[in-house]
């Protein structure tokens, strides 16, 4: 029943994804695999919002130093799929990176170029938000229209390809045949409900101890790292420099992600085959279905 079939669970930043997972793994006989392009880094545990409750694969595979490419989780993630499937589990894909689950989803063919990408990926890394998004403008409006600016690492890519290759980043970001049946479960939630769920889960984020893992990364690590200058660590990096108060950084931790969350919904919108459920039994309801047909 489970032959070639997998699951993802989508939806935005605090909407539940997680401990949907971690319930609906147990209920199927699932393994989780993560799609959190921030998860993925060693010792970024609190500001990327980690449950180590239960077994998931895919977090901490980096160090924050270290680059990773979307053609690099495909490809991970596509050896953990093979695996369980072979196993008679059935893979169960979760995040918020929507274009790690398309990757998977819809096989990506993604072009190589990370060999010739270092040099390039070390000058473009030394100019500012600004710069990189006014460059990309130039040499790929395509994309620039296209992808999310404020994400830094994304906008760097888009540069890379587009230099390296002379083509379009979203232009080369074609579809092959899809390697599996797919179920998409994404997560309905009421944008204001969700707005004071991540307000709240933020203010547990400082309790739980974030500007001291902040602290401690800014001890082994350059604060200009892409991996640091990312929503909830940028913005205590501010504060431990002296930019503002801390008051004002959770402040614009909350506005940062809220206007991420907009990003994601967007995002999520696009895709027509995503299913769109309000509680857990609806998509247990939807899970048996699908396993069953």
């Amino acid at each position: 029943m489970k032959m070639n079939k997998i699951v993802a669970v989508v939806g935005p930043t605090g909407s539940g994804k997680t401990a949907w997972a971690k319930i609906l793994a147990q209920k199927f006989g699932g393994k989780v695999i993560s799609a959190d392009s921030r998860q993925i880094y060693q010792g970024m545990d609190i500001g990327t919002g980690k449950d180590k409750t239960f077994p998931q694969d895919l977090i901490d595979i980096v160090l924050p130093t270290q680059t990773f490419s979307v053609a690099e989780y495909q490809k991970k993630a596509n050896v953990l799929i093979n695996q369980y499937l072979q196993d008679g589990s059935l893979p169960i894909l979760v995040g918020g990176t929507g274009l790690y689950i398309d990757a998977v989803l819809y096989n990506y063919i993604i072009p190589n170029l990370q060999k010739d990408s270092l040099q390039l990926r070390q000058s473009l890394e030394k100019l500012s938000d600004k710069l990189l998004v006014q460059k990309l403008k130039k040499i790929d409006p395509a994309s620039a229209a296209k992808i999310d600016l404020k994400n830094r690492r994304r906008v760097i890519r888009a540069l890379e390809v587009a230099t390296l290759s002379k083509k379009s980043f979203v232009g080369l970001r074609k579809k092959g045949e899809p390697k599996y049946k797919f179920l998409i479960l994404g997560i309905k939630t009421d944008r204001q409900t969700l707005y004071a769920k991540i307000d709240a889960r933020i203010d547990q984020m400082i309790k739980d101890g974030l500007v001291e893992e902040v602290r401690g990364l800014l001890k082994k690590y350059r604060p200009d790292l892409p991996a640091l200058n990312t929503i909830g660590y940028k913005e205590i990096i501010d504060y431990l420099n002296g930019g503002m108060f801390l008051k004002e950084a959770i402040a614009k931790i909350k506005t940062n992600t809220h206007a991420y969350v907009r990003r994601q919904e967007t995002w999520f919108r696009r895709d027509e085959n995503i299913k769109w459920v309000s509680s857990i039994a609806e998509a247990e309801k939807l899970i048996r279905k699908f396993l069953r047909s």
